[in-house]
């Protein structure tokens, strides 16, 4: 008993950086995701324009930023993730900033782009090095609190946003987010860390016996053996990268546009965004089941039962029956943060803290992309149709591709951590050969 509630609670130290990736992940979802329900139409009206014009930037936006992940996944491996999650942040309130004082589309994508390229990197790709390094072995439960800050940006940042732009106009109503996210720019870079050791513990918060004795601590290179063209080289890569950014791409696709879809099927605006604070505050203990049952039975094992949840949660909304509507919304509680718990609790599984940051620069390009799909088919279905029914259709068979997927994964294949240590040296050995 004992045990398990330290695999649960027992980080030490490690508290502040799960607080700091909490908040990153609260100002991207926050900014590029659930914010697009509110500034993407108010921008829109300001400029005359559709509003799929406006939410199709989104996908151009993640389009342009996996270009930008694979240099700032370089940057975080050279001045390591406290320092890249700093200057990521000051992008990502630069970018907020412009998208809310756009001219034009064009400024508001490259704006959305800027935005999308500073949230994400510091969210995922420094924050994804944060927690591989920190906790190894207890990524799951700590991903089920890191991504709480999704849900808690929808129960927060939507009323926040849309009181702010009904009282003071999108220009004014950008102002104070982008501020703030500033502001945790400035306070991770003088109080965070990027390895427990510089705070004098050991990963997980283990004692020094058990982690001797029970964690690969063998010199390894930085990039742990591992090269672009040996990833690319490995089935395994290519099944985590689709598996882990399928289940962002359902989450875009219905987080993005949910307050629009709710009054598609009978809410008004005001029930619409008092149901998406309702499900962040249930999302909060759904992002911490999600986490725990990660930890206690496998993030594959995780995986399947969530994308089957998910696919049964959508179909139960395409049927616009009001009753099962509302099943779908308390299913989808349980869903809204654990999606992007796989983000890094996938990767962080299969291959380990080993040479994670090299993997990551990879391996998140390729998440975020398949992730930017559900922009455009949001802004396509909904030019075209009117209606966001066939979105859902469409997550739902997405739902139930990645459980496929998954199904071929081994969970620890390349994770020295849960090697013997003969096995590891081994696969150390093996990647040392060109």
């Amino acid at each position: 008993m004992k045990r398990n509630m330290s695999e649960l609670f027992g980080f030490g130290k490690g508290w502040g950086t799960i607080i700091y990736c909490l908040l990153m992940f609260w100002f991207y979802a926050g900014m590029v995701n659930d914010s697009s329900n509110i500034v993407a139409p108010a921008v829109a009206e300001r400029l005359g324009i559709p509003a799929g014009n406006v939410l199709n930037m989104g996908t151009v936006a993640a389009m342009v930023g996996v270009i930008f992940f694979f240099i700032l996944g370089w940057v975080n491996r050279k001045i390591g993730a406290r320092m890249t999650s700093f200057i990521c942040l000051i992008l990502a309130g630069i970018g907020y900033f412009g998208m809310g004082h756009a001219g034009s589309l064009v400024q508001y994508g490259i704006s959305l782009c800027v935005c999308t390229i500073g949230a994400m990197s510091a969210g995922y790709i420094a924050g994804g090095a944060l927690v591989a390094s920190w906790f190894p072995k207890k990524k799951g439960i700590v991903m089920g609190y890191t991504t709480m800050g999704h849900n808690m940006a929808t129960g927060f940042f939507v009323p926040l946003i849309t009181i702010l732009v009904v009282r003071l106009g999108v220009k004014n109503a950008v102002v104070i987010p982008a501020v703030l996210v500033i502001v945790l720019a400035v306070m991770g870079l003088f109080l965070m860390r990027n390895t427990p050791q510089e705070r004098g513990v050991n990963p997980d918060n283990v004692s020094d016996e058990e982690y001797h004795s029970q964690y690969f601590n063998s010199e390894t290179d930085d990039d742990g053996g591992w090269t672009v063209k040996k990833l690319f080289s490995k089935k395994t890569f290519w099944l985590v990268a689709v598996a882990s950014g399928g289940f962002q791409f359902v989450s875009t696709i219905i987080i993005t546009q949910l307050v629009v879809r709710n009054q598609q099927v009978g809410f008004t605006q005001a029930q619409a965004v008092k149901i998406m604070t309702i499900l962040a505050f249930a999302g909060i203990a759904g992002s911490w089941i999600i986490g725990a049952l990660d930890q206690k039975i496998g993030t594959k094992k995780t995986m399947i039962f969530f994308g089957i949840w998910y696919a049964a949660a959508l179909l139960l909304e395409v049927t616009e029956i009001p009753a099962l509507v509302i099943v779908f919304l308390i299913m989808f509680a349980l869903a809204l943060g654990g999606s992007a718990n796989f983000t890094t609790s996938l990767p962080a599984a299969v291959f380990g803290r080993h040479g994670f940051k090299k993997v990551n620069s990879v391996l998140f390009p390729i998440q975020a992309l398949v992730s930017s799909f559900g922009f455009m088919v949001n802004g396509n279905v909904l030019n075209a149709t009117g209606s966001l029914r066939m979105s859902y259709v469409i997550a739902a068979i997405a739902s139930v591709g990645v459980v496929i997927l998954v199904l071929f994964i081994n969970e620890h294949e390349y994770n020295r951590d849960f090697m013997t240590e003969e096995q590891a040296e081994a696969l150390t050995k093996q990647l040392k050969e060109k």
